[in-house]
């Protein structure tokens, strides 16, 4: 745990706890569902392992996450106290889709935005039962350009080596555009009208996939003093 700031006030208790880098953030992707290791990791990139391990612990300590096993695999649960942090971390990521809108070309990840979309496929709305989408940003290193979605009605997979399946759609545009989709600052519809994403496959794929995805409750957020496109 941090530092204490030596005041009896709520906040401050907290804080002794959640102002220590990244800990919130762990917080976040136990409340969206990841429970192993490498999951949080996958939500997390630009943590180091040894660091995440000692978040853990230290939320572990706090009674805030429990530590269980499943055979010889550890899984990681928050506790109640642990559950009712959710409004506050889904606050705080409304506060900062309304307040904290520009994005750095640093803030920009393929591996993050792959993941936090897996997890957010409506596997309803896809035609057929299984079907594997292609990403292609035109502006990132030739290592982490193309991706892949492998959907099935089971689970969804993220893929950053071609898995070898028949694609049923591809996507290409810039990281920074299908970014500001997914964080509600344009819409689909645009950037399609605009040219600049563009979606290749079959007609009705084509027109259903941006359905395919439920953008996260951030994205719905008003934005002050500019529309969103």
């Amino acid at each position: 745990m941090g530092s204490s700031y030596h005041q009896f006030c709520p906040v401050a208790k907290a804080m002794e706890l959640f102002d220590e880098r990244w800990t919130l953030l762990v917080v976040r992707e136990l409340l969206l569902g990841s429970r192993r290791f490498n999951d949080v990791r996958r939500g997390l990139p630009r943590m180091s392992p040894t660091l995440l391990s000692k978040r853990l612990h230290q939320l572990a300590v706090a009674g805030i996450v429990e530590k269980q096993y499943s055979g010889n695999e550890a899984r990681y649960a928050l506790t109640p106290a642990g559950m009712e942090l959710r409004p506050v971390v889904e606050a705080l990521g409304m506060w900062g889709t309304r307040w904290v809108g520009t994005l750095g070309d640093g803030d920009l990840d393929p591996a993050l935005l792959m993941w936090d979309m897996h997890r957010n496929v409506c596997s309803t709305s896809i035609p057929g039962e299984h079907a594997v989408i292609e990403f292609h940003f035109t502006d990132v290193a030739a290592f982490s350009r193309a991706w892949w979605l492998v959907i099935d009605p089971r689970e969804v997979d993220v893929c950053d080596v071609d898995p070898g399946l028949e694609v049923s759609v591809w996507v290409s545009t810039r990281l920074r555009v299908l970014t500001e989709i997914w964080r509600g600052d344009v819409t689909w519809s645009y950037t399609l009208e605009s040219g600049q994403l563009i979606i290749d496959g079959p007609a009705a794929l084509r027109r259903g996939l941006p359905k395919w995805f439920t953008l996260p409750r951030s994205a719905a957020v008003p934005r002050p003093d500019h529309d969103r496109m």
